[in-house]
């Protein structure tokens, strides 16, 4: 660990979601959006993995002396699949658990805030049961990006991957570059800060 927290080395971020435009614009696929938005920040752009079923892109993280490896990464399997390409990918950069970030929908957590955990339980998210279940732990970091709870009985799976309401795309763009902030933050200044950071937001 470094003096700030930290785990020493590269870090794996997985932006979770399904594959195809059909799902491109849904809730469950707000993790890709986040790592889209970070990779667009940069100029950088994703490609086929070697080893997994993802697409990656290597890149740094803060300023130049100071800045963090990152490998992002986008899987290309269903959601409920999720833990094999990051299994995989985690292997092939010699990356631990405690370096990987999941980048997920979130519906127990209001739309319009984000959340950031290590370990812990899966709140009934498929994606993250599989990932759990393929690097034999609960101890990753995970972002949370908060898309709520559906209203008026509707289903929590025809919720998630519903696209978002035209009152949530106000500020849907805003929510994206806060959860890309919160990984940066994350990565760079560790969790116990990240967490005081986003977690005393208010949602707009």
């Amino acid at each position: 660990m470094t003096a700030s927290g930290r785990p020493r080395g590269p870090y794996l971020v997985v932006g979770l979601g399904n594959p195809g435009p059909r799902y491109a614009a849904t809730r469950h696929n707000i993790g890709q959006m986040v790592l889209d938005h970070i990779a667009d920040a940069g100029g950088g752009r994703f490609a086929a993995a070697r080893r997994a079923q993802a697409v990656v892109l290597e890149g740094r993280l803060g300023n130049p002396g100071a800045d963090e490896r990152v490998i992002l990464a986008k899987t290309t399997t269903f959601m409920n699949v999720s833990g094999g390409p990051v299994k995989a990918l985690a292997a092939y950069y010699d990356i631990p658990p405690a370096r990987v970030v999941a980048v997920h929908d979130e519906v127990d957590i209001p739309f319009d805030a984000v959340r950031l955990k290590l370990g812990g339980g899966e709140g009934g998210h498929n994606g993250l049961r599989d990932i759990t279940k393929a690097l034999g732990t609960k101890d990753y970091l995970r972002v949370r990006v908060g898309v709520g709870r559906p209203t008026g009985g509707r289903d929590t799976a025809d919720h998630v991957l519903a696209p978002f309401s035209a009152t949530e795309r106000k500020s849907l763009d805003l929510l994206v570059a806060d959860a890309a902030d919160a990984v940066e933050s994350l990565i760079l200044e560790g969790l116990t800060t990240a967490q005081q950071r986003f977690h005393s937001r208010e949602s707009r």
